[in-house]
């Protein structure tokens, strides 16, 4: 039942019967732990009134309405940030969030986010936090570890008074990606989404489909909302240039990863791929086997996500190359974030002994199969 939700490929005769005989309590429970109460939401409006009890219908419309509000107040903080770092003259583009609901859905309350990101060069950080914290944002990484040239996993904000996170990446921070972003040509090519009768500076559609597909590579795929985004930006985006994604995969070396977002697209929602496309997915071996693991613990039957060794698995066939592998694997294990290097707002560890830390703080976290 969510997975038909989550497509974007509508009108399964199945629909109405799957509807008839579900567990409208469990349904909801899924939908809101894999982000898509939205997709919910949307599908329910064609069933028969009587197929859907009164008691969930009135708090999917509850929940969705409240992801509405929270839509329009984020959208709102985002437009004042980008006047805000507009005024500093620091360049921003806005990844995911609100841009990627236009993009994928044409519809800001689709997703369920509850953070802004916005890629920032790394010249521009140390202005950005400054500018970030006059107006009563707290910075999770502290301008002396900026200073000291620390690099986060990515550069946290939050406000006490708001239930809501920024968080700013570039190129330094996105480690994911198993090679080092052109951040230069993301800024370069970047267009602009129009949001509410205004205009955010976005990824390219292509630049933006393996962004996407890099992240969710990086969470295991665990959240049906991640494979829901690629489904929806690649059906709803008829005019997509699938070659120059390709470019951008190879060039940060995401082949496998864009590879394996398609692959789950595909299988699980039926999205539509381009014949030539879809024959190179399916070709990828590598990317057939990680789409599997990922669908294996997606399966809510499944007790378990991956443990410590399965994680490592997944690491290794990420890059899709034999020899990038075990370099990137060690890289991703041996490179501090500011869990290794930062305690209670201080710097306390020398370079080499965070480095040494971190694959055993990684070992304690995942060890014993934890959600991350």
């Amino acid at each position: 039942m969510i997975l038909e939700c989550a497509s974007p490929v509508a009108g399964d005769p199945r629909f109405a019967g799957l509807a008839r005989s579900a567990n409208w309590s469990r349904v909801l429970l899924l939908a809101e732990e894999h982000g898509v109460i939205g997709h919910l939401a949307n599908r329910l409006r064609e069933l028969n009134q009587n197929l859907v009890p009164a008691a969930i219908r009135g708090k999917l419309l509850d929940r969705h309405r409240r992801q509405v509000f929270s839509t329009l107040r984020i959208t709102a903080e985002l437009f004042r940030l980008l006047e805000l770092f507009a005024a500093k003259d620091i360049p921003a583009l806005v990844v995911k969030g609100p841009v990627l609901a236009m993009q994928a859905y044409g519809d800001l309350s689709m997703r369920k986010y509850g953070d802004l990101d916005l890629l920032v060069r790394q010249a521009d950080i140390r202005r950005a936090t400054e500018s970030l914290q006059a107006t009563g944002y707290q910075a999770a990484v502290p301008l002396s570890a900026i200073d000291a040239g620390k690099i986060p996993g990515q550069y946290l904000f939050s406000k006490s008074d708001a239930n809501l996170l920024v968080e700013l990446h570039n190129d330094f921070t996105l480690r994911y990606f198993p090679r080092r972003l052109p951040l230069d040509k993301f800024f370069e090519r970047h267009i602009l989404v129009g949001l509410d009768g205004h205009e955010a500076p976005a990824l390219a559609v292509e630049d933006e489909l393996v962004y996407i597909c890099v992240h969710g590579a990086t969470h295991f795929w665990g959240r049906l909302s991640w494979i829901a985004d690629v489904a929806a930006l690649v059906t709803r985006q008829a005019d997509l240039d699938w070659q120059n994604a390709r470019n951008t995969a190879k060039e940060v070396g995401a082949e496998r990863m864009l590879d394996t977002g398609l692959r789950l697209a595909s299988d699980l929602l039926h999205a539509r791929l381009p014949d030539k496309v879809l024959v190179a997915v399916q070709g990828d071996v590598g990317a057939a086997k990680l789409a599997a693991c990922a669908q294996e613990w997606l399966n809510p039957n499944s007790k378990t996500s991956p443990n410590l060794f399965e994680r490592a698995a997944f690491r290794l066939r990420m890059p899709g190359s034999r020899i990038a592998a075990p370099a990137y694997l060690l890289r991703l294990s041996f490179s501090p974030t500011e869990d290794d290097w930062l305690d209670d707002g201080e710097i306390k560890h020398s370079r080499v002994l965070e480095a040494l830390r971190r694959p055993f703080r990684l070992a304690r976290k995942y060890g014993r199969g934890a959600k991350s």
